[in-house]
């Protein structure tokens, strides 16, 4: 063999070598890691979801998404969860609907107080115009993208006493989340809202700190709320709903196919936890029951009454049009 064909024979090795390498390396087919963040217990429809959602766009995307889901607080509370949004430190989160109007105001019309007459009063916002604007105009002032809404469920108080009217929650130390606008919520009875984060709730209970919380039944028996609270009160005073949020410097890198593939993958995880969460709804109050606590039904029209005169009151934490609150209240 003469030294041509020696040197044209290395240098078709090297060739074949490099091929797959420069292939394997290409921008295309790098793996790219998400981090994707909520504050719920890892066993909540919410997570188990995630989890589904994350396997499922890796194995859409061919392994080109590797998402890791980070529950309970790890990456931070709902407020902290939202800065890492913009500073692109998480790249996905789970964020209830009055964190969001934090940032868009609009968003938290249906996080007031009795705003919601019922799940099919939430079904339909869930696909409405209203719903589907509102994230616009979200997405117009973040650059962040809404692809998804879950039902969180409705929010009750618990205590440890029993609590049949507004009145009777005048000077009660309330928990609530830090987010203005669940401040309606107790202005409306006359308690004196104390902001505590979500991970610090348990504790703040055991310790006296508050007298009570609110939230939903799920959330009531996956945070074992039953431990340091005899009574549940079934106010139902809220309707809550939380958003999927992909960041922008996420979403906007995202081709339109891998676009869709999240939202249309996101959307299947939310609608799956949403039934979830609504069928547990209906058998979690006889399971608190068994498991200590007295179960309250109380005179649910006084609140609604108490709460209706804030519900356009801009100094009770409204943040949207009357124009907006009378299409809300027109869906069927």
């Amino acid at each position: 063999m003469s030294a041509w064909t020696r040197c044209l024979t290395l240098s078709s090795a090297v060739i074949l070598v490099l091929v797959p390498a420069m292939v394997m390396a290409s921008p295309t087919s790098a793996q790219t890691k998400l981090r994707w963040a909520h504050v719920y217990e890892v066993t909540e429809p919410y997570h188990t979801e995630a989890l589904w959602a994350a396997g499922e766009i890796r194995k859409r995307s061919n392994g080109k998404y590797d998402i890791e889901v980070f529950p309970a607080s790890r990456l931070g509370n709902e407020n902290q969860l939202n800065e890492g949004l913009r500073l692109g430190t998480v790249d996905i989160v789970y964020v209830g609907i009055n964190f969001v109007a934090a940032i868009y105001k609009p968003l938290g019309i249906t996080g007031a107080p009795f705003m919601l007459r019922d799940f099919d009063h939430w079904k339909a916002y869930r696909a409405s115009k209203l719903f589907a604007d509102l994230s616009k105009d979200y997405e117009d002032k973040t650059r962040h993208k809404i692809v998804a809404l879950t039902y969180y469920g409705q929010r009750h108080v618990t205590a440890n006493k029993p609590i049949m009217k507004p009145e009777d929650m005048k000077g009660m130390k309330l928990r609530v989340p830090p987010a203005p606008l669940l401040l309606m919520f107790t202005r409306s009875v006359g308690a004196d809202a104390t902001p505590i984060g979500f991970s610090d709730v348990y504790n703040a209970l055991q310790q006296g700190l508050v007298d009570g919380q609110e939230n939903p039944l799920p959330t009531i028996m996956a945070k074992k709320f039953y431990e340091v609270q005899s009574h549940i009160v079934l106010t139902g005073h809220i309707t809550e709903s939380m958003v999927t949020v992909v960041g922008s410097h996420v979403w906007n890198k995202l081709t339109p196919d891998e676009q869709k593939l999240f939202a249309d993958t996101m959307k299947e995880a939310a609608a799956k936890a949403t039934e979830a969460i609504e069928a547990s709804e209906r058998v979690l109050s006889a399971q608190l029951k068994k498991l200590g606590m007295t179960v309250v039904e109380p005179d649910r029209e006084a609140f609604r009454k108490a709460a209706l005169p804030l519900h356009n009151d801009a100094s009770a934490g409204a943040g949207w049009t009357r124009a907006q609150y009378d299409e809300l209240q027109s869906l069927k």
